[in-house]
């Protein structure tokens, strides 16, 4: 991290989080942060359901909901990005404050509850990236979401793919939010068929291919991460994300750690990776994983990695260490694969599942 990054986070940390947050991604539509453009070698490039990826090192979604800075982005050392949750209809979300450093545990509790411009503006921003004179060399993808007073939070879903889809290249079924009440009830068997059967239906209807991707909570117990495995295949969907954020509250120590919310960073990351290694034994090479939750180093994404992800993403982590850790993080994987002989992130994958398990 350069002393530059490293001022421009104290700064930021002296301000709400929230107006914080906005500051960061002004800075970098204005060009202010240095963009290192792909980090990649022949060990990191990656392909995961037909995207080709320079690095296995992806954005998680909330950090650019409203698909602001896609240019910026993309050339920030990602091997892909992930904007949104968007949902059919503008939504403030849930009151403010609704966002929380819990710096003693490096994690940060959210409520935002999908704030979001809706379907139509992110569209057109998605369009115009797509026009640009600066090619978007990355897998860009949309976390879709529902509205919170909608009388058909499923169709939603579906909704916003056929609006958005020929402006992306993966769409996330995000229905493991802990902050849009009872929308977690979707991930039932029954529910979760239903919603995939019309999502996958929309996609039939896009101009391009889309790969289509389902995000899951942590809080499962075996049977319920056994039943969502069994839908993932028979479904038909191209990967599961593993994890959103966590309810627990076990072992935290900052002040705000009884704020409602899902909690995200550190603390994530044992109970997130043991989700993936499940999924990942049950689904083997069937259906490719995304792991996600309390990534801050590169040893953590090679964790991920070899507990059975094929890519990972972060987002949390950069509160604490800045816009550079995504390339810093490929960097260091590249290293750390290279010391233990792989010739590429594939080759990786799952090699110390049973750790986890």
């Amino acid at each position: 991290m350069s002393v530059t990054e490293q001022i421009g986070l104290a700064a930021l940390r002296k301000l709400d989080p929230e107006r914080a947050h906005k500051l960061a991604l002004s800075a970098l539509r204005a060009g202010l942060a240095p963009l290192p453009g792909p980090v990649t070698s022949h060990r990191l490039k990656t392909t995961i359901a037909g995207l080709e990826m320079p690095n296995p090192i992806g954005l998680a979604a909330g950090f650019d909901k409203n698909a602001e800075a896609i240019p910026q982005l993309s050339r920030s050392g990602f091997g892909f990005i992930e904007l949104g949750a968007a949902t059919p209809r503008p939504q403030p979300g849930n009151p403010k404050p609704r966002l929380f450093r819990l710096t003693e545990d490096r994690a940060v509790i959210n409520r935002f509850g999908f704030n979001n411009d809706g379907m139509e503006a992110i569209t057109n921003r998605l369009a115009r990236s797509r026009r640009s004179p600066q090619k978007i060399e990355i897998p860009v993808g949309l976390n879709l979401g529902a509205n919170k007073d909608s009388e058909d939070r499923a169709a939603d879903f579906a909704t916003v793919l056929a609006h958005c889809g020929n402006f992306i290249d993966f769409a996330t079924v995000n229905v493991s939010s802990p902050n849009t009440e009872k929308l977690r009830d979707l991930q039932g068997a029954e529910a979760l068929e239903a919603l995939l059967a019309g999502v996958l239906d929309a996609r039939k209807g896009l101009q391009k291919s889309v790969a289509i991707f389902l995000k899951i909570a942590p809080d499962l117990d075996s049977s319920e991460i056994d039943e969502i495995a069994d839908v993932a295949r028979s479904s038909g969907i191209d990967g599961v994300i593993a994890t959103n954020t966590t309810l627990s509250r076990e072992g935290l120590k900052s002040i705000h750690k009884d704020e409602m919310g899902g909690l995200s960073g550190k603390p994530l990351f044992e109970m997130s990776t043991r989700v993936l290694a499940r999924l990942s034994r049950t689904l083997g090479k069937d259906v490719p994983l995304i792991g996600v939750g309390g990534i801050g180093s590169a040893l953590d994404a090679y964790t991920k990695i070899r507990a059975g992800a094929s890519v990972v993403q972060l987002y949390s982590a950069m509160v604490y260490e800045g816009l550079s850790l995504a390339p810093r993080i490929a960097k260091g994987l590249d290293e750390l694969l290279k010391a233990d002989g792989f010739e590429t992130v594939a080759e990786a994958v799952g090699t110390q599942r049973g750790d986890w398990l």
